[in-house]
């Protein structure tokens, strides 16, 4: 199966750009919000440099939701294609798998910008194999943009 999904999510960050483009390169934050709703993080390698390599594992909590890459886990590796220091960070991602319809390389393009006292993210998500659909894969974006809002955001 080709790669043919896209996704572009949009988010304001009450946060200034350095505070949130430090925690897309930070192992530990990324274990925190790169993830949906209803699943783990596990960084297992990280490398936040252009040309840095990474391998991150997506575990599910339930135990009736099935994994690309082991029973409850989609693992995936990449690479920093492309980092602007608060504006910009490409990545190349590919699922760990074998099954034909997830795999592909995929690439993540989130820009940073000054926007209402904040920061403007937008994230998009070229090349998703054909058997994520996109509709899934916006879901997810949304529920770890909201993690990475309760990261970065002061309270209140």
């Amino acid at each position: 199966m080709r790669a043919t999904g896209s996704t572009r999510v949009t988010r304001l960050l009450r946060a200034p750009r350095a505070a949130v483009y430090a925690a897309l390169l930070d192992p530990d934050a990324i274990a925190r919000w790169k993830v949906p709703a209803a699943m783990s993080c596990t960084v297992h390698a990280f490398d936040g440099r252009e040309g840095g390599a990474y391998r991150i594992s997506l575990t599910y909590d339930a135990a009736d939701r099935a994994g690309k890459t082991t029973a409850h886990t989609d693992t995936y590796h990449g690479r920093f294609v492309r980092l602007v220091p608060d504006q910009l960070v490409v990545e190349a991602d590919e699922f760990e798998t074998d099954d034909p319809a997830l795999r592909g390389e995929m690439t993540i393009t989130i820009t940073l910008a000054d926007a209402d006292g904040g920061t403007r993210l937008d994230a998009v998500h070229d090349g998703l194999p054909g058997g994520v659909p996109p509709a899934d894969n916006e879901v997810g974006w949304r529920e770890a943009l909201d993690r990475l809002a309760a990261l970065v955001e002061p309270p209140g």
